[in-house]
């Protein structure tokens, strides 16, 4: 008895000194970076900022360390995370932003090395992450200096129940996207007695419309690949944009107004997402969060009638030489699907992490595990679910695995077609990247977004419009130096001679 006794004590002694270990090693870890504070700059939530709010509050509890989201206006967040880290500021550790931004950052050296953490990181599962947001949204002259949280690129969105009702399929061309539109607008899509729209695309200035428009023009420019690029010839830097593709496209956006809200000109993407979620609208162009939007509440006059498909591609394409317009072959168009040429387009690249590299040490080592933290499959692959964080997926397991989909609320069939149109995009051989050099913002959030302001008021016509963009690219270029802007561009777009 004495022995069986003197078992049950040592049995009590280990499980008591197993605990005790237990309970050291959680306590130290919570204890970690009790006197770390991580400073965060991004856009207004509850889109992108509010899920970091939460998982901050997580991380807190696990680690000590106090996660603060401060949030700018869009078109602030750029210029307030340069002027803090040029001028030596330093009161953001943080900044989550488009990881086309990234670049001058980098080429400023504002931007810490991410690869010395990840090459420790044992949660982060890097090759789940999908080959283009690894290698294109991460990566900045082959090092990784950004870990994404959010995967974009813009498909196009249809009402299901409208089209069969018409006997109309999913447009794969603008063609057919004009054909559509105009014959579904004006039908009362959601029974509330007023007339709805044929087709919803945000077009306010000084927002996010600008990624529309790059979303059009990229099947008409591009045509050789991903490393072909829409915006400039890479030897050279001269803009690809004064031509007859860009000039389409401008119309092309111009003339879908027709079948829009009146005042789609004041509107950027959350009233045209209140519009498609309200059941207004037959077509729409938008991120990944249309699926998401469709099984909250707010969006029950969608759930299981939206369809969503890669963005219409074109079957006439840029001769670059000419400038013209000419016909899709094997020869223009190599990776063209039955005679139509898509360009996919990774429209703002996606919301991204990245750390000061003036941040103390141990911040950034926290702060790295926030962002490692929010990136990893456990945490990620439940908030792309959910529509109103804003994040859309990026990860080969939210992809191939549909059980959390319709755990969150999707029919199997919509989560099928809904990440079947994604990975039609991301596997795209011809996917086209958002611009990702120094100037970026400017290039495109500036320059390009005034002169499509002013061609949609009727200010200017097309064609000047494009010339306007080819002057005002050229001055950019020439701020940053010529030679220096085409080597980082090939870099973007992985041209390595």
């Amino acid at each position: 008895m004495r022995h069986h006794y003197t078992g049950l004590g040592r049995s009590r002694l280990a499980v008591a000194t197993a605990v005790a270990g237990v309970l050291a090693v959680s306590s130290a870890a919570q204890a970690q970076y009790n006197d770390v504070t991580i400073n965060i700059l991004t856009r207004p939530g509850p889109v992108i900022a509010q899920r970091m709010v939460e998982r901050g509050e997580e991380f807190t509890k696990m680690t000590g360390a106090k996660v603060k989201v401060a949030e700018v206006p869009f078109a602030e967040l750029f210029q307030k995370l340069l002027t803090d880290w040029s001028t030596g500021t330093n009161s953001i550790d943080v900044g989550v932003f488009a990881s086309g931004w990234g670049v001058e950052m980098v080429d400023g050296g504002l931007l810490e090395n991410l690869d010395p953490y990840i090459a420790k990181d044992t949660k982060i599962h890097l090759q789940d992450i999908a080959p283009y947001f690894r290698e294109y949204n991460q990566k900045i002259a082959g090092k990784t200096h950004l870990i994404t949280i959010d995967g974009d690129f813009q498909m196009l969105y249809y009402r299901k129940d409208i089209l069969e009702q018409k006997g109309l399929k999913a447009p794969r061309n603008w063609a057919e996207y004009m054909n559509v539109a105009k014959a579904t607008h004006g039908m009362d899509m959601n029974g509330d007695g007023d007339a709805d729209y044929g087709s919803c695309i945000f077009k306010k200035r000084n927002a996010q419309s600008y990624f529309a428009i790059m979303s059009i023009a990229a099947a008409f420019v591009q045509t050789k690949g991903t490393g072909h690029g829409i915006f400039f010839d890479p030897e050279t830097m001269e803009p690809k944009v004064n031509n007859e593709a860009w000039v389409e496209a401008f119309k092309i956006y111009k003339s879908t107004g027709e079948y829009g809200p009146a005042d789609e000109l004041n509107q950027d993407i959350g009233d045209t997402r209140a519009l498609v979620t309200g059941g207004r609208c037959a077509l729409a162009i938008d991120w990944g969060d249309i699926g998401p939007l469709s099984i909250d509440k707010d969006g029950a006059a969608i759930k299981d009638k939206m369809g969503a498909v890669i963005m219409p591609g074109t079957s006439r394409v840029l001769d670059e030489a000419s400038g013209k317009l000419v016909a899709c072959n094997a020869t223009t168009c190599p990776y063209a699907v039955d005679g139509i040429n898509y360009a996919p387009f990774a429209a703002f690249g996606g919301w991204s992490g990245a750390i000061n590299a003036k941040s103390p040490a141990k911040t950034k080592q926290a702060a790295y595990e926030f962002l490692s933290y929010m990136n990893q499959a456990a945490q990620s692959n439940v908030d792309v679910t959910m529509g109103w964080t804003g994040y859309n997926p990026y990860r080969n397991s939210q992809l191939d695995n549909t059980a959390n989909w319709v755990k969150a609320g999707f029919s199997q069939a919509f989560a099928e077609n809904y990440l079947g149109a994604i990975k039609d995009s991301l596997n795209s051989p011809n996917m086209a990247s958002d611009i990702r050099i120094p100037g970026a913002q400017q290039y495109t959030g500036v320059v390009l977004d005034r002169e499509l302001a002013r061609f949609l008021a009727d200010e200017i016509t097309a064609e000047e419009a494009v010339e306007n963009i080819e002057e005002g690219w050229e001055e950019i270029t020439e701020d940053f130096g010529r030679e220096r802007q085409a080597t980082l561009y090939k870099l973007s777009l992985g041209i390595t001679n």
